[in-house]
């Protein structure tokens, strides 16, 4: 069986045994199966992977003697952070795993005139913490040791106005240029990604005001799931480290 990744939102240290969160128990020693003995491999954000050992499981705890440690570092050198305007039911979190699984560091849910999903209260603090979880779940599975942040939502302009020295992105089905035409010296991008609907007449001329650069992705028209990840992916091929 392969080994499984389980993250530790605490800082490891070898020779310690730990307790293992509620989630991360439940998925060992009921969805897995897993006994005293058995080897799993942690990460704690830190950007190190840990070798660890079952050394007690039960149906509602499991300890965990932590082994060794090395350094694994599967970070993109592109700093990419994804500005998405919510879409509805599954689609933002699949638009959440994929972008952590292709290397986006930072996520900020956005509302926008046409944005079509309303959220506030405890409904909002939830979705949050399920977007999270699910930003951990996709390093599991493909292997990043770092947890990328996702915020809390935002609305559009004030998360436009943000100046942090990132190249900012708009796609635009009429822009002049494209990811191809980028300088590859840019490190450092924010990528913005409109609703379902697409942005206002009167939003596009606001990301411009605020020094967002028009590109066009292509000649055919795509949903905004598979807007976010087709620009992701081309600015990683461009910028970052496929390809």
């Amino acid at each position: 069986m392969r080994i499984p990744r389980i993250y530790h939102p605490e800082q490891l240290q070898i020779d310690t045994t730990v307790s293992l969160g509620d989630d991360a128990a439940n998925h060992v020693g009921r969805v897995l199966r897993m006994t005293t003995g058995q080897k799993i491999e942690l990460f704690d954000g830190s950007n190190q992977t840990f070798s660890a050992e079952i050394t007690e499981a039960t149906k509602k705890n499991v300890f965990v003697h932590v082994i060794s440690s090395c350094m694994d570092d599967r970070e993109s050198p592109l700093d990419l952070h994804l500005g998405q305007v919510m879409s509805r039911g599954e689609k933002m979190e699949f638009t959440i795993q994929k972008a952590v699984e292709l290397g986006v560091n930072t996520i900020t849910p956005l509302i926008s005139e046409r944005c079509g999903v309303r959220l506030d209260g405890d409904r909002l603090e939830k979705k949050l913490q399920q977007w999270q979880k699910i930003a951990i779940a996709a390093c599991e599975q493909c292997g990043r040791n770092r947890i990328p942040e996702i915020r809390a939502v935002q609305p559009l302009e004030a998360w436009c106005a943000e100046d942090d020295g990132a190249l900012k992105i708009n796609l635009h089905p009429r822009a002049t240029e494209s990811i191809n035409t980028l300088r590859r010296e840019e490190k450092k991008v924010r990528l913005l990604i409109g609703p379902e609907g697409g942005l206002s007449a009167d939003e596009i001329a606001m990301t411009a005001n605020y020094q967002f650069i028009d590109i066009l992705l292509g000649p055919r028209v795509l949903r905004t799931e598979t807007t976010a990840l087709t620009a992701i992916t081309a600015l990683q091929v461009r910028l970052g480290d496929l390809g």
